[in-house]
C-alpha cells in the first residue's frame, strides 16, 4: 500500500511503548516504524496513526511556550507535493498557525 491510500493522523500519546503495546496487541494495528521513546507509526487498513511521545518534535513548546498535550492537538496528516501552493490556494479555507512549519526526516510539518 502506498502513502497516498492512508489516512494519517497524528496522535499525541503520553507514552509510546503503551500506545504500541495496546493498538497492536488489541485493536489489530500493525507496526511500521518506530522511533522510541519519541514516536512510532502504525496502521491498520487505510489508517495510520502517527503516534507522537513526550520526547518527539510535536511536543516542542509553541512560539508563544503553550505545550502541545494530547486531547485537541491531533491532526489530520496529508501529503501534498507543494505545501506552499496547496496552503495558499484560493480554495484553502483561512486558518490560524500554531507554529511555522517544520523540516524533518518526512519533509516539511505545518
Amino acid at each position: 500500500m502506498s502513502e497516498d491510500d492512508l489516512v494519517g493522523v497524528r496522535y499525541m500519546v503520553d507514552d509510546v511503548q503503551a500506545a504500541v503495546d495496546f493498538y497492536t496487541g488489541h485493536v489489530g494495528f500493525s507496526l511500521r516504524h518506530s522511533a522510541l521513546p519519541a514516536f512510532a507509526d502504525i496502521v491498520r487498513g487505510k489508517l495510520r496513526l502517527l503516534l507522537a511521545g513526550p520526547k518527539s518534535s510535536t511536543k516542542r513548546p509553541m512560539p508563544d511556550s503553550r505545550k502541545p498535550r494530547p486531547g485537541g492537538w491531533n491532526r489530520i496528516h496529508l501529503i501534498v507535493d507543494d505545501i506552499q501552493r496547496e496552503s495558499s490556494s484560493e480554495s484553502s479555507p483561512p486558518r490560524q498557525r500554531r507554529r511555522d512549519g517544520e523540516q524533518g526526516g518526512a519533509g516539511v510539518a505545518e
